[in-house]
């Protein structure tokens, strides 16, 4: 099985992306799962998804099967 690697921030990259817009893609999902069963998670990082999934149970934050939440700028006028 293939080993990934995270960049350094990742984590707090994607937390900080999923605050912002209240969405948390289908990127954001593997990211973070890839971190947790990386195993090399600080109790910060831990404390951080903990909230992002306690913000999903409650409503806060929609879950998407985007990849990005960014919009195509074929959109943009």
């Amino acid at each position: 099985m293939h080993q990934v690697n995270l960049l350094p921030g990742a984590v707090s990259e994607i937390v900080v992306a999923v605050a912002d817009t209240g969405v948390l893609t289908l990127a954001d999902r593997y990211g973070l799962m890839a971190a947790i069963l990386g195993g090399l998670l600080n109790e910060e990082e831990e404390q951080a998804i903990n909230r992002v999934l306690r913000g999903v149970v409650k409503g806060r934050i929609k879950v998407v099967d985007e990849i990005s939440n960014e919009v195509p700028l074929a959109h943009i006028k």
